[in-house]
């Protein structure tokens, strides 16, 4: 029934805010005892890849899009690594008002790129990082009235609420740890706000430790300083000055979490993982929470049998590309049952 309805009640809506929907939320929440054995943990993972535009920015997204229509702006400009680009384009071309993306030039997956010039956005290319394309599209808002759509808006983070509640809705409490990669810094602080919301109404009974994991390559949270020149395989958390740190800083700071950096080799290692154990295909940027958990297995910092959810933030196809310099190519046969048979007996 998308997020505006399921959770009216805890969303700040008034009788004029339009209930645009794309059938967001509802997301999977998929338990994966091969890789949680090896981990020695109880694993599941929330597959945001689900959502309408293939990433959790949708939950956020219907609010801020809602919020705009209800306030009388009639175009929205956001500043993106893919995922908010394709988000925010998705929901402007549902209701039918134009879309402006400012992307860091050469930067962003190709399927994400797709995504937003299939469903009509205007895509400018910026010739420069990700926080500098944020500092451009915050202008043009104040200059041309635009909504902004960015997780500066107060209302994405809200919407984003909605995961934390589908969790606890699912296994009837929190996890023990929360983990999820970081980019910008506004879904981890969603997340906590949204587990607090139930703690308060009494629906759960225990607040997660929330993990939040960078890249390596564009990891501010983790050295305490901004990163100039983020770099990354993990498109979506390619940001070296997240607007929304000091939001994230006090939900690890209040729940007893922690921030940790994987390498991108660790990265690919645990989306393969994820994909061939699990048989969930997550992009880059979603695999840092378990590349992040594997780490800490390894540093016997991850305790034992304990329940553990991480956000897988994005679909596979988001970034095909980097998945295939993984993986082998097809083995290519003659048409004969002799040829078939070959390969099949190998083992």
């Amino acid at each position: 029934m998308g997020i505006l309805r399921h959770y009216e009640k805890l969303l700040p809506l008034t009788y004029k805010t339009p209930r645009v929907n794309l059938e967001e939320g509802s997301t999977p929440l998929i338990e994966l005892p091969r890789v949680g054995a090896r981990l020695g943990i109880r694993l599941f993972g929330k597959f945001e890849g689900c959502n309408p535009s293939g990433s959790f920015k949708d939950r956020g997204m219907v609010l801020a899009v809602a919020k705009a229509l209800e306030e009388g702006k009639r175009a929205v400009i956001c500043a993106s690594t893919g995922n908010t680009s394709a988000s925010a384009a998705a929901y402007a071309a549902s209701v039918g008002i134009p879309c402006f993306v400012l992307l860091p030039a050469g930067k962003v997956a190709l399927g994400k790129l797709a995504q937003a010039l299939m469903y009509g956005a205007k895509v400018i290319a910026v010739k420069g990082n990700f926080d500098r394309a944020l500092e451009l599209a915050r202008e043009g808002a104040e200059r041309t009235g635009c909504a902004m759509v960015n997780s500066v808006n107060p209302y994405r983070l809200i919407g984003q609420r909605s995961g934390a509640w589908e969790i606890c809705d699912f296994l009837g409490r929190a996890p023990d740890i929360h983990a999820i990669p970081v980019g910008n810094a506004g879904n981890i602080s969603a997340y906590w706000a949204g587990y607090n919301v139930y703690a308060d109404m009494g629906k759960i009974k225990a607040l997660p430790k929330m993990y939040g994991f960078q890249a390596e390559g564009a990891a501010p949270l983790v050295t305490n300083k901004p990163c100039p020149n983020p770099e990354t395989i993990a498109t979506a958390i390619r940001i070296g000055n997240p607007v929304s740190a000091h939001l994230a800083k006090a939900a690890v700071k209040e729940s007893g979490g922690e921030f940790n950096s994987v390498t991108d080799q660790e990265i690919l290692e645990a989306q393969k993982l994820l994909a061939s154990e699990g048989g969930v295909f997550a992009e880059p940027a979603s695999c840092a929470p378990l590349a992040g958990l594997m780490k800490l297995k390894r540093e016997n910092r991850l305790p034992e049998n304990i329940l553990v959810t991480m956000i897988l933030t994005g679909n596979g196809l988001k970034d095909p590309d980097t998945a295939m310099t993984q993986v082998g190519s097809p083995i290519e046969i003659d048409d004969t049952p002799e040829a078939l048979m070959k390969v099949l007996c190998q083992n």
